[in-house]
């Protein structure tokens, strides 16, 4: 047994945990299984009968027991726990799970990769997700973010392109350089998120060592209606680690559920990881003057200006997070992204799950009654809430509006033309990339990003190397230059495209 572990031996040690006798199988409908090995037949060698409902029950459900993928985040793991209040922040935000000190509220947690496949290694370079449910007295909150704090895109119409470029090749069924780097190419805001990508966090080692953050702006709300725009971030108490990139490609090849093994494992031996959840703050009037977009998810807030704020500290193929799960004293900021993100999110889990997603219990918001105006629909598993009116308003003692929630739903004028506006050439896309690069990479962490640049970009048509060593030039004349000089061996890109 020397070398297992927790994962290892989990069914060794569920024989174990074992308080009494298994009991028989069942059906799913609860009846005794005799024979468990045998199709009934016509016979030792005859045909199969109809009636066989033992075989047809379980067949049937074999044949269904893998919901549809997670069309991004596809591949994730999972940990159950709680948050606690730490700092007194109802001054920002009236929301029943900041109250007071001490509070505790269940939470669930998923990381995940992103555009890989379900099967896909844990240790690719790519984005991690890193969401978090808060089952809270007001209903469920979601706070659906990854491991950076930006993305590559502003604007929720690229969103399916920019997804079709990490997935597979339509015709050749393959991953391609050259989608990739010709969309990244083409969109320059995708650049400060492409430094990082290409950085050394660009491979966590493992989901215990990696912070998160909820990436877009939203909107906290307090007691007296005020309203402060705010970021979330998770920072881990276990230290930032991350993976060479020679050390990932081994462990793609000898353990691809790396990441899953890791956090399985931690949890079962008691090192339960945990969060320090801090907030920034900007004010209506700060975000009026502020020198770039406070709603664009290409940027960051600078701490400097915008200090973190400590909060509280925190501590799974059916849950479902939805940025659009808000509740009193939390609300959405124009963010673009954000808004897009209100509606797919709850779109693709209705495809998924199906219509009632929400009553399956690991979505279901179990610290407080459900009461509305909707009904019926496939799968639902709850009284259908009875003999309540199903339409509003009403005269027989139906659920009412919330007082509180309308307080805290404070309006703000916006007064601009309706129309469709493309920021990708007309923002400042590159002075934040620009800072990251010269202010906080190191030396050596800049030679690191190059090589893992250059790695992929290698295998990119000839013109979308010389677009990239033109948008990182753009980021710093060294780095354009230094990406040149990495590419120069394989003759693919020239001076005349």
């Amino acid at each position: 047994m020397a070398g297992r572990d927790p994962a290892t031996d989990q069914l060794v040690n569920f024989r174990k945990s074992l308080k009494e006798s298994p009991g028989t199988i069942t059906t799913k409908a609860g009846a005794p299984i005799g024979v468990k090995t045998g199709l009934q037949t016509v016979g030792p060698r005859g045909p199969a009968l109809l009636q066989d409902v033992n075989f047809l029950d379980e067949i049937s459900s074999f044949d269904r027991e893998r919901i549809p993928e997670r069309v991004v985040h596809a591949k994730g793991a999972g940990a159950f726990g709680y948050f606690e209040v730490t700092h007194d922040i109802t001054k920002y935000s009236a929301a029943k799970l900041f109250e007071k000190v001490g509070k505790r509220t269940p939470i669930a947690v998923r990381f995940s990769t992103v555009g890989g496949e379900s099967g896909s290694a844990d240790s690719v370079r790519d984005p991690r997700g890193f969401a978090i449910k808060f089952y809270t007295d007001d209903g469920n909150w979601d706070l659906v973010g990854n491991n950076t704090p930006i993305f590559f895109i502003r604007d929720p119409t690229l969103f399916p392109s920019f997804i079709h470029t990490q997935k597979r090749n339509p015709a050749t069924h393959l991953k391609d350089p050259d989608m990739f780097w010709d969309f990244l190419t083409l969109r320059p805001e995708g650049i400060h998120q492409l430094m990082f990508h290409f950085a050394d966090r660009g491979i966590p080692d493992g989901y215990r060592h990696m912070n998160g953050y909820g990436s877009h702006t939203f909107k906290f709300v307090n007691a007296q209606g005020e309203f402060y725009w705010v970021k979330f971030h998770s920072k881990t108490n276990q230290g930032i680690k991350n993976l060479p990139a020679d050390k990932a490609n081994e462990l793609a090849a000898t353990d691809p559920d790396y990441s899953i093994r890791d956090l399985y494992n931690a949890i079962a031996r008691g090192d339960n990881p945990t969060w320090n959840f801090h907030v920034q703050i900007m004010t209506a009037a700060q975000a009026e003057s502020c020198n770039f977009n406070p709603f664009d998810l290409t940027k960051i807030w600078p701490q400097a200006e915008y200090p973190l704020i400590p909060n509280y500290f925190a501590e799974v193929e059916q849950i479902a997070f939805n940025p659009a799960n808000l509740v009193p004293g939390i609300e959405p900021s124009p963010d673009k992204v954000l808004q897009g993100r209100l509606f797919a999110y709850g779109d693709t889990h209705r495809h998924r799950l199906g219509a009632n997603f929400l009553q399956i219990p690991v979505n279901c918001p179990y610290q407080v009654r459900v009461a509305n105006y909707m009904r019926d629909g496939p799968q639902n598993i709850t009284n259908n809430q009875e003999g309540c009116p199903n339409y509003f308003p009403n005269s027989f003692s139906g659920p009412q509006e919330c007082p509180r929630a309308q307080r805290l739903q404070p309006s703000y004028n916006i007064n601009a033309a309706i129309d469709r506006y493309d920021s990708g050439q007309t923002e400042d896309n590159f002075s934040q990339a620009t800072v990251f690069y010269t202010k906080v990479l190191d030396a050596e962490a800049k030679k690191r990003l190059v090589a893992n640049a250059v790695a992929h970009l290698k295998d990119a048509a000839g013109f979308l190397q010389e677009r990239a060593i033109k948008m990182f030039g753009n980021v710093h004349p060294d780095l354009g230059q230094q990406i040149a000089a990495a590419l120069a061996p394989y003759k693919k890109y020239h001076s005349n495209l």
